[in-house]
């Protein structure tokens, strides 16, 4: 708490845009309540572990606590409203948000870190703030301690508030993430549809053939139609099983190719902290596992919630760190003293695990055989942009996916809302042009997340616009394959 009285900063009447409420709110109107201003933005994976604890709040305190969250852009694509309006539907967010693209709210209360929380008294006092990802429970606590301080003193008035909620997403997909090929007999795959937490087989028209999990968000095993995922952001494929990195249950997934059960098989349900040494698979606590691949019998994982790299051993059926102190940063050399921004896609390529680390818009790899963490692009948390050329110069803006194409990587570039190329061999980036659109209706990228490619076809994941496109790399076409 503070010692001296800080008026909070009243919000502005231009430059601001709000959700979920049909009009601009005002501190002023709010007197008599307690509010919590969420200082958030839809990149850092950080701010999305503290949304279940403000929901927490939300329904603990309905009548006493009004929650509103500050969308401070960090990357340039974020000041788009339409961007921050997908990013509220992405994650079910039920409270009033208001957009502060040029960082006006930020700066009024001197904010350096997110996530950030303000607590405002009833008499509009500022009464703390907490940088980071706040315990749960000892929140809840220090609220219920406030609201039972203030009632004693007669200045709480509470009263019932009902705000806009972002309409549910009823197409066939919802933010689909990942795709990669499904082995067998005929050609299918396999697609996280994180927005309706599910995980979805496709045929090689892009038509469904099953879907896993019944369609609401939870942390249950069984089978295809009664287990429960959570917001899934990876998965990957063998002969045997579907692999899932099953993001916001911050759990590893199985699913029984001939059985269709799913198990768990690392995770239970909450943010775990970093991996520090091997741990028996069933201990083990994740923290929002973002993408898996499979590689010498092996299960690899993004877990991009502590900024490191993990394997899962099936035949030793333990969790062991592969890369990352757990430190946010861009910082090469051996493997366990490196530190990564967010990892969040996966491939392999020259005996080398590549990846994507999102928040310093790089592309790297980990080589385990020496035990040496590189990058082939990208230079650190606030370098970004959209410059092909060499390596050496070449920016991405929080790129989300890559796969491998011969002897190049392709890479989802989300916030450019582009397709990307590096040629590690002679050390250059390029943009891909799709080609030309054989859709009706055509419309531009919208956050790509995943890709993959064959010799004639790219497969890529449009995801804010809830579907997959096919580009026909001999015509130079594309369309939509799957919405």
């Amino acid at each position: 708490m503070m010692s001296t009285t800080v008026r909070a900063p009243e919000f502005t009447t231009s430059g601001l845009t709000w959700f979920n409420t049909p009009a601009p709110l005002r501190l002023a109107g709010l007197r008599g309540r307690l509010v919590v201003l969420d200082f958030w933005t839809y990149c850092c994976i950080n701010c999305q572990h503290v949304l279940p604890t403000l929901r927490l709040l939300e329904e603990a305190f309905p009548d006493h606590v009004t929650i509103i969250g500050v969308h401070s852009p960090k990357f340039p694509a974020e000041r788009d409203p339409a961007t921050v309006a997908a990013a509220i539907a992405r994650h079910d967010i039920r409270h009033p948000v208001v957009h502060d693209p040029f960082l006006t709210v930020w700066e009024a209360y001197a904010i350096r870190a997110w996530p950030t929380l303000v607590v405002i008294g009833p008499d509009g006092a500022i009464l703390g703030q907490l940088s980071g990802e706040p315990d749960p429970t000892a929140l809840l606590d220090g609220m219920g301690g406030l609201i039972a301080q203030y009632q004693q003193t007669g200045r709480l008035q509470p009263s019932p508030e009902s705000w806009l909620k972002p309409s549910p997403r009823t197409g066939h997909f919802s933010f689909p993430s990942k795709i990669r090929p499904l082995p067998g007999a005929s050609p299918q795959w396999v697609v996280a549809d994180s927005g309706h937490h599910q995980i979805v087989v496709l045929d090689d028209a892009g038509q469904t053939l099953k879907r896993y999990g019944q369609g609401g968000p939870g942390l249950r095993d069984g089978t295809a139609d009664h287990a429960q995922f959570r917001a899934p952001q990876g998965v990957a494929a063998d002969e045997h099983a579907i692999w899932v990195a099953d993001t916001e249950n911050h759990a590893l997934r199985r699913i029984d190719r001939r059985t269709g059960t799913v198990t768990t098989v690392a995770g239970h349900g909450r943010r775990g902290g970093p991996i520090r040494r091997p741990v028996p698979a069933r201990d083990a606590v994740l923290a929002s596992p973002w993408d898996v691949t499979l590689w010498h019998g092996l299960v690899w994982f993004a877990n991009a919630g502590t900024h490191q790299l993990g394997v899962y051993d099936p035949a030793c059926e333990d969790i062991r760190l592969a890369a990352g102190t757990s430190g946010e940063d861009r910082v090469d050399g051996p493997a366990l003293h490196a530190a990564l921004a967010q990892p969040s896609g996966l491939a392999v390529l020259d005996d080398r695990l590549c990846f994507v680390d999102s928040e310093t818009s790089s592309v790297r790899w980990l080589d385990p055989h020496t035990g040496k963490v590189g990058t082939w692009a990208g230079q650190g948390l606030f370098d970004f942009g959209h410059v092909d050329g060499p390596t050496a110069e070449a920016l991405f803006q929080h790129p989300l996916g890559l796969c491998v194409d011969g002897v190049t990587l392709l890479i989802a570039d989300s916030y450019n809302n582009a397709l990307r190329r590096l040629r590690p061999a002679d050390h250059r980036v390029e943009t891909l042009d799709l080609g030309v659109c054989q859709d009706a209706l055509c419309r531009p990228l919208a956050q790509p997340a995943g890709i993959w490619a064959e010799p004639d076809r790219l497969l890529l994941v449009d995801s804010n616009n809830h579907r997959i496109i096919a580009v026909d790399r001999a015509a130079g076409t594309y369309r939509t394959w799957a919405e």
